[in-house]
């Protein structure tokens, strides 16, 4: 794939399950993690129905094969009336690296916050990603937060 032959962006879709299985699964596994599958299975349904209007993805797709995902969150935030929306997966086929998609992906997210009135999009990354964090120095701002969980 060549950067001068951008995929069509759109959002998920229940067709899209094989595809989007096997691209979140390479996600997953670069982060050394595994999901039971009755995970996948609701992460899946949730993302791709119409009628759930707390998460949504949109793929990527150049000649018929997905070669990006991206999986959303909106939730609400103590800080804003609106919304806030976060992007919690962003993953790119490795054949379909530096060719923008993944800008793509990111800039579909920020056209559906705007439409949809959120506050904000916001993610994180693992320090070690520099490879995405350079995307990410060019779309959006770092943050000086550090994450913590239980």
């Amino acid at each position: 794939m060549t950067k001068a032959k951008n995929p069509l962006i759109r959002p998920l879709t229940p067709q899209d399950r094989q595809q989007w299985e096997a691209l979140w699964r390479e996600y997953l596994d670069f982060y050394q993690t595994r999901l039971d599958d009755a995970v996948v299975d609701r992460t899946f349904a949730r993302l791709a129905s119409a009628d759930y209007a707390d998460m949504f993805g949109y793929v990527a797709e150049y000649e018929g094969q997905l070669v990006g995902i991206v999986n959303c969150i909106n939730h609400d935030h103590g800080w804003s009336i609106e919304q806030v929306t976060y992007l919690q997966d962003l993953y790119v086929s490795p054949a379909a690296r530096k060719t923008g998609v993944g800008q793509l992906l990111i800039e579909a997210v920020y056209a559906y916050a705007d439409q949809n009135d959120k506050a904000n999009v916001y993610w994180m990354t693992q320090t070690f990603n520099h490879t995405a964090r350079k995307l990410y120095d060019r779309v959006g701002m770092q943050t000086d937060f550090i994450k913590y969980r239980r």
